[in-house]
């Protein structure tokens, strides 16, 4: 009820001056028209799926393409950059006085504090968790269904001892985000709405919460293209929004600059860590950064900022390609005329994400299946209770945080339409039906799964007279859901995919072993492991027709 009440306060203090001001061009901002079409062209052939991408120079937007089903209008998950948002919090936090980065942990949490005194623990500060050098191990396997967030922190072994080391470590940011509900009695979204997102004009954002409803703190927050845009623009601008300070000075100059060595981190990300945002090889330049290619760059010398958000895994191809490109995009304002040729051509525009196209339609299979119940046997999905994870949606980090876990897709149900295709099923403890657009265009649904609420953009499609492709993509998420149904006289097979493929995003894990593990055993083993995995974790599902 509290909860409830809360939102409609939010919902009647609507935040004031939502929109940034807006370049008639770009040039008029100091962008070339050229040179960004030459950037969107570099993203597409490099096979990157963008979903959306924001230019802003001089405090106005030069620049902003969305690519269809997303919108304007759409949050996107954001993962790690949550963790520079956390790290807002705590620097406003500490600009009231309710801690320092000093304080040890263990007196700010004492209700965790060992049975047995750990003289390690007793040196663990709020700057070891800002900067990423606590120290702590963590198992990568722990189930966060279990809401013992905070003691598998607690419990997790010692890789160095606090300040001596570097590691990215997730959990860091959620006790982070622990702190700031015990110290303040709110969680961090209530904190933030007067402090950060009324001031900013950001709607109340979403934020994935532990069982107890702490949120992750270093993952699951959404928000639009353009409040990611603001948020790093507040950066960008030492701190100040429209003659407001919200951000103290000297916060914004510690949180941007270097604070811990991480050269021993990824390739592209080694040039030193601030409080949970990235230095960059150029000079005065720094990013939030996220994982599938989440991210906010600003461009201090060129009084730029630069947003996008994709389904990446391998990043460093995002990143390698800003770098081709900025920041010799910019140019002096208004120096060059508007390039009337490329807005011509269009090529300053994001090409809609693929769908199923209109096939020709198989009536005698249509009919022969039409509102049948189909039933899949339990032991096709053997992974997911291994893994623990849903198959076709890995790459969405909610369902792996989810107390009621996806998975298990079972008792399936068609019926066709003109142009559409009703499909149903369950999932877990959940049942949920989505209208699929045959004739090439997506419809939007809402579904519940794993306990979250989803609106999905949703095609199907024949290929070869009895495969049935079904997609499914949850508006705000990088993964999309594809199933391939296959029909037989009184058999089913389901084989489930993704996009982002399994594939990929175990290619990205196992080349990123060495940051994710730490001893040379398991780093070897996940190498191998996570290359295999794709061929196993998704298998074909084999069912059968319930009624006649």
């Amino acid at each position: 009820m509290a909860a409830v009440k809360q939102k409609e306060k939010d919902a009647a203090r609507k935040p004031k001056g939502q929109a940034l001001p807006r370049a008639k061009t770009p040039e008029e901002a100091g962008i070339s028209s050229l040179r960004l079409a030459d950037w969107i062209r570099d993203l597409l052939q490099s096979n990157i799926e963008v979903h959306s991408l924001m230019v802003l120079r001089g405090g106005k937007v030069a620049f902003e393409a969305f690519r269809a089903p997303f919108t304007p209008k759409t949050p996107h998950m954001l993962f790690s950059v949550s963790k520079a948002v956390t790290s807002t919090a705590v620097g406003l936090a500490a600009a009231e006085g309710l801690l320092t980065l000093e304080d040890r942990v263990i007196d700010l949490l004492p209700a965790y504090a060992p049975e047995t005194p750990d003289e390690t623990l007793e040196k663990l500060t709020v700057r070891h968790l800002l900067t990423m050098t606590a120290g702590k191990q963590m198992s990568m396997t722990a189930d966060k269904s279990k809401n013992r967030w905070a003691e598998d922190f607690f419990e997790g072994k010692w890789e160095y001892a606090p300040g001596e080391g570097w590691s990215y470590t997730n959990e860091n940011i959620y006790m982070l985000s622990l702190i700031l509900r015990r110290l303040t009695g709110q969680s961090m979204v209530d904190y933030l709405m007067p402090r950060l997102f009324e001031p900013l004009g950001i709607a109340r954002p979403t934020w994935e919460t532990d069982g107890g409803g702490v949120e992750a703190g270093g993952w699951g927050l959404s928000m639009t293209t353009e409040d990611f845009a603001k948020y790093m623009l507040l950066y960008q601008q030492k701190g100040m929004w429209q003659g407001q300070r919200i951000l103290p000075a000297e916060w914004v100059e510690a949180s941007t600059t270097w604070q811990a060595d991480n050269h021993k981190s990824e390739e592209d990300g080694n040039s030193g860590y601030g409080y949970c945002f990235w230095l960059n090889e150029l000079p005065n330049s720094y990013r939030a950064d996220g994982f599938f290619s989440q991210l906010g760059y600003v461009y201090g010398d060129d009084d730029a900022v630069v947003v996008i958000n994709a389904a990446e895994p391998m990043s460093h191809k995002v990143k390698e390609c800003f770098a081709r490109h900025f920041p010799g995009i910019f140019i002096e304002p208004g120096s060059e005329p508007p390039v009337a040729e490329v807005f011509r051509q269009s090529r300053l525009t994001l090409p809609a994400l693929p769908e199923l196209y209109e096939t020709p339609r198989s009536k005698m299979i249509e009919h022969r299946i039409e509102g049948r119940l189909i039933a899949f046997s339990q032991r096709s999905q053997f992974v997911n209770d291994v893994f623990g994870y849903p198959v076709s949606v890995m790459p969405l980090a909610v369902f792996y945080m989810s107390a009621n876990k996806a998975g298990h897709i079972n008792f399936v149900r068609f019926r066709f339409q003109a142009d559409t295709c009703k499909f149903s099923w369950s999932e877990g403890a959940e049942r949920n039906t989505v209208l699929c657009g045959m004739d090439g265009k997506a419809r939007q649904c809402k579904i519940r799964l794993g306990g979250v609420d989803f609106v999905v953009a949703c095609t199907a499609a024949w290929e070869g007279g009895s495969k049935l492709h079904v997609w499914i993509r949850p508006m705000g998420h990088v993964a999309q859901r594809r199933l391939v149904f296959t029909f037989g006289s009184d058999t089913v097979r389901m084989l489930p995919r993704s996009s982002p493929s399994l594939a990929a995003v175990a290619q990205y894990i196992s080349g990123n072993a060495s940051n994710l593990f730490h001893n040379p055993l398991v780093i070897r083993l996940a190498e191998v492991s996570m290359s295999k995995v794709a061929l196993v974790a998704e298998p074909l599902h084999f069912g059968y027709f319930l009624t006649k």
